[in-house]
C-alpha cells in the first residue's frame, strides 16, 4: 500500500512572514496559519469557530516571495506535506514539532486588506499538480436530466 503524506491549508497568517537563508544561502521562511474549523459550544450549545495553528515551512524562491508580499492577516492556501522533528533543547528536555513544508503557496485576497475580496476567479487556491481547468464546470444546462 502507498502511503500518502499530503496536507491543503486555507487560512490567515497570525503574523508577518520570518525570512532567513541557510549557511549556503538557500532562503527559507517560516509562516503561522490560523485555519478555523466551526465547533459547538458544549455550555451554550451554540456553534462558533476554533482557529487551529499551523507552522509551515517555505523554501527558496517561493519562500522569499512570500516574504516580500505577505503580511499578518494575509489569507493563503497551502499545499504541501507534514514534517515531525524531534530535538534536544538548551536546558536538555526533548522537544517536538509537527510543521507542513510547503509545496505551493497561493496568494489569496488584496494586498490591501486582507479580505478574500473579488469574485474574479483569480484568486481561487489550487493544489500542486493540478490546474485550475481540473476544477472548471463541464457541460451545459442541456445536460442536466431535468
Amino acid at each position: 500500500m502507498a502511503n500518502i503524506n499530503r496536507v491543503i491549508l486555507v487560512g490567515n497568517l497570525t503574523r508577518d512572514p520570518e525570512l532567513r537563508h541557510t549557511p549556503s544561502g538557500t532562503s527559507v521562511c517560516k509562516l503561522r496559519l490560523a485555519v478555523n474549523s466551526r465547533q459547538k459550544d458544549a455550555a451554550t450549545g451554540e456553534w462558533g469557530e476554533k482557529p487551529n495553528y499551523f507552522d509551515v515551512t517555505v523554501w527558496g524562491n517561493q519562500g522569499e516571495n512570500c516574504a516580500k508580499f505577505l503580511s499578518k492577516g494575509r489569507p493563503v492556501g497551502v499545499d504541501g506535506r507534514l514534517d515531525w522533528r524531534e530535538w534536544e533543547a538548551k536546558d536538555g528536555t526533548k522537544r517536538q514539532a509537527v510543521e507542513v513544508i510547503a509545496d505551493t503557496v497561493q496568494f489569496l485576497g488584496s494586498r490591501e486588506g486582507g479580505a478574500t475580496g473579488g469574485g474574479d476567479g483569480e484568486r481561487q487556491f489550487v493544489p500542486a499538480g493540478a490546474t485550475k481547468d481540473d476544477f472548471a464546470p463541464t457541460g451545459t444546462d442541456d445536460d442536466i436530466p431535468f
